[in-house]
This record gives C-alpha cells, sequence and structure tokens, in this order.
C-alpha cells in the first residue's frame, strides 16, 4: 500500500478511507490509546487492547440499562430521532446484560448451527446462480451481481421474507447503518429515521400474518422462542428482525468485493488460490483480515479505566479500532502483506465476548460459496477499472467492483 505524508486520523479525509492502515501503524507507535477531538472519543489500536476491552464489563454498548442520559453526562438524542433509537436500542447488539443475555438466548434457540448446515446447500447453490449469471454476461458488477444479492437472499430466506419484498431490503439497511458512522450528518439522520419507520411498519404486518400462519421461517421460530417464561416482546422482535438482515449482509457484501479487490491487487496471490481451491477457509480468514469489513467499533466507559497510565473516566467512549487490531504486528507476522495461506489469524472482524456476531458462521459458509463459485466459474475473473470506494469510514466497502470475466 501507498505511503502517506500525513499521518493524521481523519475518517471524513478520502485519501484515509481509501488507505487508512499506515495511519493505524503511526497511531500504534505513539501509544495505546489517543483522545480524538473531533468526535470526543479515545482511539484504541492495539490488538491485545481491543481484544481485553471487548470483554471488559466495565464497557458497554449502551449506558441506559445503568444510567439516564443526564446523569451519563450525554445529551438525549432529539426527539425527532426517535423512531430509529427505538428501533436500535431494542436490538442485542446495542444492549447490556440481563436484557441482552435472554434475548441473545432466545435468539440462539432460532439461529443455530444446525440451521447454517442445513442452509449450506441452498447458499452453495445461490452462489452458483449468480456466478454461472455473472459469466453468460461476460461480466458485470461483482458487487450488485453477486456479492449483495448473495447474502440478503440468504437472510431473506431465513427470516421468510417474501420474495417480491426483498429489494426493499438493502435501502432500507444501508440507510440506517448511515447512523453507524461517526457524527453522522441530519440529512443521514433524516434517511434513517425513515427507513426505520417504514422497516419497522413492514415486519409488524408480517409478525401479524405470522403469527396466524407460523411456517418453518426464522420469524415463525423467534415468535415462538421461549426460555424460563421469557419471549421477545414485539419491539424486541422487530429490533432482532432488523439486525438480523443489517448484520446478516451488510459485512458479507463489503467483505466480498473488499476481498476480490485485495486478490485483483495480489496476483501472485490470486494465482495461488486458483490453482488450489482448498485455501479457500483461510483465504476468507485472511480477507477479513486485511481489509477489515467493520474498521471501528464503540463502547461507553461506565466506570473509570486506565489504558496505559491514561485514566479514562465514567461517561466517556471508547473507539476500538478493529482495522488497526487487525493489522498489528504483535500479533500478525508480517501484518502489511496479503498471505492466504495464514494460519495463525485470531483477527477480530466478528468482534469478541458477549456481542461476538452470532451470525459468523454463516457468514463464513457465504463468503467461502461465493468465492469457491467465482474460482470455478470465472477462473479468469478480472476487474473492469478502478472500483470507487465508499466514503464511509466505520463499514468499509466499495460503491462497486466493475469485472469481465475474459
Amino acid at each position: 500500500m501507498a505511503a502517506r505524508s500525513d499521518l493524521a486520523f481523519d475518517p471524513w479525509d478520502p485519501e484515509f478511507v481509501a488507505d487508512p492502515y499506515p495511519v493505524y501503524a503511526a497511531l500504534r507507535a505513539r501509544g495505546r490509546v489517543h483522545h480524538y477531538e473531533p468526535t470526543n472519543q479515545w482511539l484504541v489500536p492495539h490488538h491485545a487492547d481491543v481484544s481485553a476491552l471487548l470483554r471488559d464489563r466495565r464497557l458497554g454498548r449502551t449506558y441506559r440499562h445503568r444510567f439516564t442520559h443526564e446523569e451519563f453526562g450525554r445529551t438525549p438524542p432529539p426527539p425527532e430521532h426517535e423512531p430509529f433509537h427505538t428501533l436500535n436500542d431494542h436490538g442485542m447488539l446495542d444492549l447490556e446484560p440481563p436484557d441482552h443475555t435472554r434475548i441473545r438466548r432466545l435468539v440462539s434457540k432460532a439461529f443455530t448451527p444446525r440451521t447454517v448446515r442445513r442452509l449450506e446447500p441452498y447458499v452453495r447453490r445461490l452462489a452458483d446462480e449468480l456466478v454461472c449469471r455473472l459469466v453468460e454476461a461476460g461480466g458485470g458488477d461483482l458487487l450488485t451481481d453477486v456479492a449483495e444479492p448473495l447474502p440478503v437472499a440468504v437472510i431473506a430466506q431465513m427470516l421468510g421474507i417474501p420474495e417480491a419484498d426483498r429489494g426493499l431490503l438493502r435501502p432500507w439497511s444501508a440507510d440506517i447503518c448511515g447512523m453507524y458512522e461517526l457524527n453522522p450528518s441530519e440529512e443521514t439522520a433524516a434517511r434513517a429515521v425513515r427507513a426505520s419507520v417504514e422497516f419497522s411498519a413492514y415486519l409488524r404486518e408480517l409478525i401479524a400474518e405470522r403469527r396466524k400462519e407460523p411456517g418453518e421461517d426464522l420469524i415463525s421460530g423467534l415468535i415462538a422462542a421461549y426460555d424460563e417464561g421469557e419471549r421477545l416482546t414485539e419491539q424486541e422482535l422487530v429490533s432482532t428482525c432488523v439486525l438480523l438482515l443489517n448484520a446478516g449482509h451488510e459485512a458479507t457484501v463489503n467483505a466480498t468485493v473488499n476481498g476480490w479487490w485485495a486478490l485483483f491487487r495480489h496476483p501472485a496471490q490470486l494465482a495461488a488460490l486458483r490453482a488450489d481451491h482448498s485455501l479457500v477457509p483461510t483465504a476468507v480468514e485472511e480477507l477479513l483480515r486485511y481489509d477489515t469489513p467493520l474498521q471501528l467499533f464503540e463502547r461507553w466507559v461506565l466506570d473509570d479505566i486506565e489504558i496505559d497510565g491514561t485514566v479514562i473516566p465514567r461517561g466517556a467512549e471508547i473507539a476500538m479500532l478493529f482495522g488497526s487490531a487487525n493489522h498489528d504486528p504483535a500479533v500478525f507476522a508480517e501484518p502489511e502483506r496479503l498471505d492466504l495461506t495464514r494460519r495463525d489469524n485470531p483477527h477480530i472482524s466478528f468482534s469478541a465476548g458477549i456481542h461476538y456476531c452470532i451470525g459468523a458462521p454463516l457468514a463464513r459458509v457465504e463468503l467461502a460459496a461465493s468465492m469457491t463459485a467465482l474460482l470455478r466459474r470465472a477462473p479468469a475473473l478480472r476487474p473492469a477499472a478502478e472500483p470507487e470506494r465508499k466514503p464511509n469510514f466505520v463499514i468499509r466497502g466499495l460503491k462497486g467492483l466493475p469485472v469481465v470475466v475474459a
């Protein structure tokens, strides 16, 4: 990757967004924690610290289980943003025990390894069909033709979203996920609120239908999920479905295009993969590490903590730099080198601790299926043009990846 002369952390700078990894190296060299004034966050760039903090119960995805906004020294969100926060704050990703424990336990009853295994033939068949269409067309956009429709169809199939409605999901998801960027604009917030209202209304109708006529789908399973006298409330059910839909495809889409763009820029590694498809499992892990789809993950400081002599007080916010942690030379030998045979690969692209991604096994199945289908059906796949990167920093991806098959 090209060296940068300006080593400032700036998530709104297109040059930084294009290649943040040299800046991460400079941050790691300068220390274990850095206060970043524009977002009033503490940046943590080292793998050991990020890994430990993800498991540290003095930090939380929310503080509302212990404090009011005022007690925590925070300003409540504007009332006009309420539909987004109601939707977001009732999903298990943004909850802490005991609510997180209860909801995850209920969701796990319907989202099991057996479910993923049962889906594998469907995932492989769908990946093969999508790649065959790409080959028949002589090429296209790898993002819209393969990377996006595969995980969207899979999670929609799991949840029981009718096929005719699936085109609604990606735009809603993109608008909601805009709020996870740093300091989102009012325009971004307005889009997220509108998508939250529409998505919630759609799911409430679908849930009502499944209550009357349950099926074999995940929504029916979540309605029926019951444990120790507890069920999901309707809002928790809606928020869980949105979380599964968003998280169930957003990272996979970006991991696919980020990964293939990395392969195109490393022809020797791509040639080795084409020659030996048994490398696919380690290739998937290495590509998730090498260009991490989720670059930053936030936590609130619920009780004072200390990092390398710096006390970070209750009420502060920590930004754990996943992309930096995944390039930490203390953990990864030659981290800037793409090595599809890398075996010792404890990347944290799926997080860790109680908020570890419940869909990680499914994401791995999807990434392996699309990669295998492309290697088999399109062995001469190559980029048709330089892709344009999305301006987002937190959720890292491309606007598209034009390819030709021969």
